[in-house]
Order: C-alpha cells, then sequence, then structure tokens
C-alpha cells in the first residue's frame, strides 16, 4: 500500500510540475554553478585509502569516501575489478548498453564525438519521474580518467551535474583495475529529491557495482 501511495504521490508531482525544461535546440540557462574538474588537464583527485578500506576492497566491497572541494564534501566510490583498465573503459562508454546494465536507465545514446570529447543523452527515473539531461564528457583513458559536466550548449532537466570516472591499473593484482567513481548535482525545482539519491547517494554504490559485474564477465575464463 504504501509502495503505490509513493507512486501515485510521485505521479501527482509530475503532472502538477511544470514542463520538462530538457531541450536540445535551446542552451542551458547557464554554464556552470558546480565546481568541476573538466578545468583541469590533471586526473581528478582522489582520497588516500585506510587498512580498512583496503581489506574491504580484498573482499569485493564497495568503499564509500569523501573528497573536498570548493562547495564542501563530495562522495567517492571505491571498487576493484577483476580486469583490465581497457575493458573496464570498454564497459563505460559503451553508453547504448546503459538502458541493459544500468537500472532506471531508459535512453541512453552518443549524439556528438569529438576530439576528447563525448557528448550523451540520458534519460533516468523512478517511480513514474523520468529526467532527461545531455552530459559532455571529456575522456582521457590513456591519463586513466573521464571527467565530465551537463553540455550546456542543451538544456537538461538537471540543474547541473558534474563527476568523473578514474580507472588505473591495479597497484599489486596483474591484470586488475582500481575504479573511482564521483558525481555532484543539482536539481532544478520540480523534480523530486529521490532522483538525487538515485544518482548520488544509490548511484555511487550501483555504478562501480554494475561495472565490475560487466567488466569482470567479459574477461571470465569459460
Amino acid at each position: 500500500m504504501r509502495a503505490l501511495f509513493v507512486f501515485v504521490l510521485a505521479l501527482g508531482w509530475l503532472v502538477s510540475s511544470p514542463a520538462h525544461a530538457a531541450d536540445a535546440t535551446k542552451p542551458h540557462s547557464h554554464q556552470g554553478i558546480l565546481p568541476n574538474y573538466a578545468k583541469s588537464t590533471a586526473p581528478p583527485p582522489v582520497p588516500d585509502l585506510t587498512a580498512d578500506d583496503l581489506a574491504a576492497l580484498d573482499r569485493g566491497e564497495t568503499v564509500r569516501m569523501q573528497i573536498e572541494v570548493e562547495s564542501g564534501g563530495r562522495g567517492v566510490a571505491v571498487q576493484d575489478i577483476a580486469a583490465p583498465p581497457d575493458v573496464v573503459w570498454s564497459k563505460i562508454t559503451n553508453y547504448p548498453m546503459y538502458t541493459t546494465w544500468v537500472e532506471g536507465v531508459y535512453a541512453c545514446n552518443v549524439y556528438e564525438k569529438a576530439g576528447e570529447h563525448i557528448k550523451a543523452y540520458f534519460m533516468i527515473g523512478a517511480m513514474g519521474v523520468k529526467v532527461e539531461y545531455f552530459i559532455d564528457h571529456i575522456y582521457r583513458p590513456s591519463q586513466g580518467y573521464m571527467t565530465w559536466t551537463l553540455d550546456y550548449t542543451r538544456e537538461s532537466d538537471l540543474e547541473d551535474s558534474v563527476g568523473f570516472w578514474r580507472v588505473m591499473p591495479h597497484p599489486s593484482k596483474p591484470g586488475w583495475s582500481r575504479v573511482y567513481y564521483s558525481v555532484d548535482v543539482r536539481l532544478r525545482g520540480w523534480v523530486p529529491g529521490f532522483i538525487e539519491s538515485m544518482i548520488t547517494k544509490k548511484g555511487l554504490i550501483q555504478a562501480t557495482e554494475w561495472v565490475k559485474r560487466e567488466s569482470e564477465a567479459a574477461t571470465a575464463t569459460p
């Protein structure tokens, strides 16, 4: 009964809210309000791992941590994956498969590639609410990282979104990778808070888990 109530509430929120802002033909209302990593040519910073963190990673667990940025703390998920970096990157950048691999992704496709930039459209949702947005990734696999912001040349339902992936060879396990993932989001007024949780708090763990699952499946010995 409670699930039905929440679902009806979400639909009511969506119906009573203003029309979606997402529009590929219009620029976003600003050029970024969150501190982002795309302005730097250096890899995004990652936190130091404690002995307890390393033990958790050895058990196959995801470790959640915080890093400090201009606006305060930002969550980071860390995961060890039994696959080399090139395989891990092949999963992260296979955007058309996100609808199959990633819970809550209804649509995802690349609409532009130019140099280091990969621009992709996303539609995500939960409890009847769907949100559309456009992401501009800067992909530097030779340096072990990818950063992103919104594509500010297009209007997104999100107010802002920034983040990064770092994929590095594991320091002690040949053929493995250590993966770091971080995302920060600001919502528009009509978007309910559970969407933010889906992308950030819950999304931190899910993102590294699906990448681990798909990467290790691709390298598993028959």
